[in-house]
């Protein structure tokens, strides 16, 4: 078996497990392949393991890889795989639990124990919402350009926070929330008003998320429901002092649209985990802005988290290797 461990950023997946313990060659990658790159570099792996959706792996590259026996990605669902057409041929696909989901045991059981603390996805969200609030990251380019306070920072006592998305992310965001003393509202197509109520939000209608957030925060599954779902005419709808916040996946968010939005000062800024094509190119309009705060999809990275990733990832491995494979995507 060759395995190639791919989008290694931080050079640390070597570090992180017992990768000795499998008895085969694997090979890590720490930079982005392009598309055109990927038949070519690995034509002679017949294993392959996928950082989340990092890099895409849809029909058409999948079958230039003749070779591939067993395909692996963190997480236990990743929307740049074609996994019907590896199952179509054989390929088998695992996954592994999320580490912040209540999912960290060896086989993702329901009864997992729950993390103490904030997953991480929720602790980047804060921050940055924090960095807009407070307006951390202009005021430390002003400082250094030797300019003194050169704006206001807003408070977020008597705000509202507003959660698209209440599933079991965006839940975690209503305690620090109230901590904060911030009204909470929520919606989304499947949220009921007891649901939210649970949760401790008020649910509201998708318009009146929209126009009465001060801060909208995006907590949702991409599917071909929510792609593009918030677009020029609903952030027509926002307040020209709100901000909006995704630590989800980018294409929910019609980029174009944003960035004509912040750079009209329509909205008052943003803050980006996520984006529709990553990593971010280096013409992205999005770079030019100075109202939008800007993380390289942070929000599911740590060491702790990639640890149990990378963890999993070997059990996977293994259990292929005894013929008795473990966490296995259909």
């Amino acid at each position: 078996m060759r395995v190639a461990v791919l989008d290694d950023y931080h050079r640390i997946a070597h570090t992180l497990a017992d990768w000795s313990s499998l008895g085969v060659e694997v090979a890590f990658f720490d930079k982005p392949l392009a598309r055109e790159e990927l038949p070519k570099v690995l034509a002679d792996f017949d294993t392959l393991v996928l950082m989340r959706e990092r890099t895409a792996f849809p029909r058409e590259v999948l079958e230039q890889l003749p070779n591939l026996k067993l395909v692996i990605t963190t997480g236990m669902r990743n929307d740049s795989l074609d996994v019907e057409c590896l199952s179509s041929r054989g390929v088998r696909v695992c996954g592994t639990g999320i580490p912040g989901y209540g999912r960290s045991d060896a086989l993702g059981a329901a009864n997992a124990p729950e993390p103490r603390g904030l997953p991480s996805t929720i602790e980047i969200a804060w921050a940055l919402i924090f960095a807009l609030f407070k307006r951390v990251a202009s005021e430390d380019r002003a400082i250094r350009a030797g300019i003194w306070q050169q704006g206001l920072p807003a408070n977020l006592a008597g705000a509202t926070l507003g959660l698209a998305g209440l599933g079991r992310l965006g839940a975690k965001m209503v305690e620090p929330a109230r901590v904060f003393g911030m009204d909470v509202i929520a919606w989304s197509e499947n949220l009921t008003p007891e649901r939210a109520e649970e949760a401790g939000a008020l649910y509201v209608s998708k318009q009146e998320l929209l126009a009465g957030s001060d801060v909208l925060s995006i907590h949702l599954v991409l599917s071909e429901r929510t792609r593009g779902l918030i677009g020029a005419a609903e952030l027509a709808e926002m307040k020209p002092t709100a901000f909006l916040v995704n630590t989800s996946r980018g294409p929910i968010v019609d980029e174009a649209a944003l960035a004509g939005a912040l750079r009209e000062r329509r909205i008052a800024g943003a803050g980006l985990d996520v984006y529709a094509v990553e990593p971010l190119p280096p013409d992205s309009d999005l770079l030019t802005l100075d109202n939008a705060v800007l993380t390289p999809h942070f929000g599911y990275v740590s060491v702790e988290g990639l640890t149990e990733m990378y963890v999993q990832v070997v059990e996977d491995i293994a259990a292929y290797l005894r013929g008795q494979p473990i966490r296995v995507i259909d």
